[in-house]
């Protein structure tokens, strides 16, 4: 499930808090895994709020409590959390069950995932309810044979001749898509529609930058 939202740093925080240890600020910016700054922003909201409250111990640390209201909150944000990690796995899931289908009528049979980590293995089980038998997943930085029950490559170049390439890139699914782009014909390369992908974005960028140029003379 992708993370980054005011939510998932919420609900972040007062995880990282609610057994009432003593901790640091920098501390909690190691456990969550953002700034300083955006942690004081929390700290300050969630007092405000009445979700936590703050008790000075030695050496000027400070000990960060939930109250009974902050529970209630941290309840509330992991179903609104669990409910949307659902939803984005059943999308996802259905978007490429469609691909699979697609692939299947273009007959194109040796064809790989490109990208590993969570829309790779979500894509496998599509893959799997669609009766599809995957080539390959392209990943450069895994260490393994194997992944989900399909091999791993650490490139196209690996598995020698493909029919089509789909993307599970989450990371940058954008940059993914134009590097497969030199590679295979675009009617052979297959993203869902949840990475919000641009498939003519470098035409768009050259058209601006030409706009631009017009623009200044």
């Amino acid at each position: 499930m992708p993370k980054g939202t005011r939510a998932d740093a919420d609900l972040d925080f007062l995880t990282a808090i609610e057994r009432g240890e003593v901790v640091t600020q920098q501390k909690l910016k190691h456990d969550i895994g953002v700034s300083v700054g955006l942690i004081n922003a929390l700290i300050k909201r969630a007092i405000k709020k009445g979700l936590v409250k703050a008790q000075q111990t030695p050496y000027k640390r400070y000990a960060y409590y939930l109250t009974p209201q902050g529970f209630s909150e941290k309840g509330r944000l992991v179903a609104k959390y669990l409910e949307t990690s659902l939803h984005f796995f059943r999308q996802a899931r259905d978007e490429y069950a469609d691909i699979f289908r697609r692939v299947r009528d273009l007959d194109l049979q040796r064809v790989v995932l490109v990208g590993g980590g969570e829309l790779a293995e979500i894509a496998v089980l599509a893959a799997v309810g669609e009766d599809f038998v995957l080539l390959a997943i392209i990943d450069p930085g895994a260490n393994v044979g194997k992944r989900f029950g399909v091999a791993v490559a650490p490139s196209l170049e690996a598995v020698g001749q493909i029919d089509g390439a789909i993307v599970t890139d989450l990371g940058s699914p954008q940059e993914t898509y134009e590097t497969l782009q030199k590679e295979l014909p675009e009617s052979r390369i297959f993203a869902p529609k949840i990475l919000r992908i641009t498939p003519d974005r470098a035409d768009l960028l050259a058209a601006a930058e030409r706009s631009g140029r017009r623009g200044r003379l």
